[in-house]
């Protein structure tokens, strides 16, 4: 889940909105704006909408919050977060690495629910500290902001605990199964399977629910369901991933036949003689004998391509000491670590200042599958 928009940093985590919270901002917003048209007739459109926007600003807000309690937690337990990204349904914090124990995955997915409800209680009692009663409609603007979000908080605190891998109440039911059977394998097994099966359910009910009259709603019902199965089963398959790589190191992977270019060739002769002819994703670039970057066509991309019969390599090139780059001894693990963190398909791996091969994500993804079909086979 990749942000589109990045949002700015909260307490030194970067939080950025998918496009996806856009649609959703904007639904919300009608739907609130149609909700308090009903409570007051009186209301005029200036306090409707103003009301409706203020809410959901203040939505998404403790919607950040629960994720930064996520964050802050992981952090606590020496877990890296590279951000939070706000989407339609809801919110993910990207935590770097799993979790090493059972209790640390409980405290990481119980505390964003807590905090979501501990949110929705405070708001609620504010309400009738000023004057609302539970089961009337709020008489002024500010209550109906109040109790709504103090609702939806609520709903909130609930739907995550849902016991749906990979939601807050399937993390804590893969923790409690963790702690039970000393299996991390064993419960995020369990775990993806109930979540499979809720979201199953959510579509089956969705559909009843729209051929029900429900219309809209019905259909959220199904998406909610369908976003539950595939991320459970991707979620799963992540972890079995790390299970099957999880003693290779950089070496192991590594290609060794890197492709060497000249960093005097020019742009346009370098796509010709290279690109255009080669599967290779990246090349190294030397200088008179000396390593001194890595060039890709996304680099090349960068430079404007009426001026590739005139630019050099060098100019296009990352050096060496900018790149994002793994020892020999870094684990495969680690290495996937830093491609997603940097959107990148490849890392080369540098020894004392020399490039010794590079890293793909297809060198990966081939033992992955060799792996994944002997334990299979067995």
């Amino acid at each position: 889940m990749r942000a589109q928009v990045k949002f700015g940093r909260v307490l030194g985590i970067e939080v950025g909105l998918h496009y996806s919270w856009f649609l959703i901002a904007l639904l919300i917003t009608f739907s609130l704006a149609d909700r308090f048209r009903t409570v007051d007739p009186q209301w005029n459109l200036g306090v409707v909408w103003g009301s409706a926007i203020i809410t959901s600003i203040l939505f998404f807000a403790g919607l950040l919050a629960h994720e930064l309690s996520h964050s802050i937690v992981a952090r606590a337990h020496d877990l890296p977060v590279r951000n939070i990204t706000l989407f339609a349904l809801g919110g993910v914090s990207q935590i770097e690495k799993e979790p090493t124990e059972a209790s640390t995955e409980f405290w990481v997915a119980i505390v964003g629910p807590i905090t979501s409800a501990v949110i929705g209680s405070i708001l609620l009692l504010i309400a009738i500290g000023v004057g609302w009663t539970y089961g009337s409609d709020p008489a002024t603007p500010p209550l109906a902001i109040l109790v709504w979000l103090g609702f939806i908080n609520l709903g909130l605190a609930l739907f995550n605990m849902v016991p749906g891998f990979p939601l807050d109440g399937g993390r804590v039911l893969r923790a409690i199964i963790w702690w039970a059977t000393k299996s991390a394998e064993r419960a995020t097994r369990v775990a993806a399977r109930v979540g499979q099966l809720i979201g199953i359910a959510f579509i089956i009910y969705g559909v009843v629910r729209f051929f029900a009259g429900a219309g809209f709603g019905g259909l959220w019902l199904c998406f909610i369901g369908w976003f539950l199965l595939q991320a459970a089963g991707g979620s799963y398959f992540q972890f079995e991933a790390a299970s099957l790589l999880d003693d290779l190191h950089a070496r192991d992977l590594m290609s060794r036949d890197c492709t060497f270019v000249d960093a005097n060739m020019k742009l346009q002769q370098f796509v010709d003689d290279y690109i255009l002819r080669s599967s290779q994703r990246c090349f190294i670039v030397v200088d008179r004998g000396f390593t001194t970057g890595m060039i890709t066509a996304q680099d090349v991309r960068t430079i404007d391509r009426t001026l590739w019969e005139a630019v050099p390599v060098r100019d296009a090139m990352r050096g060496i000491n900018t790149l994002r780059a793994v020892n020999s001894d870094t684990p495969v693990l680690k290495a996937m670590e830093v491609m997603a963190r940097e959107n990148v398909n490849q890392v080369p791996v540098i020894d004392n200042q020399r490039i010794e091969g590079i890293v793909t994500r297809a060198n990966i993804l081939h033992v992955l599958q060799s792996r994944s079909q002997l334990k299979a086979a067995s």
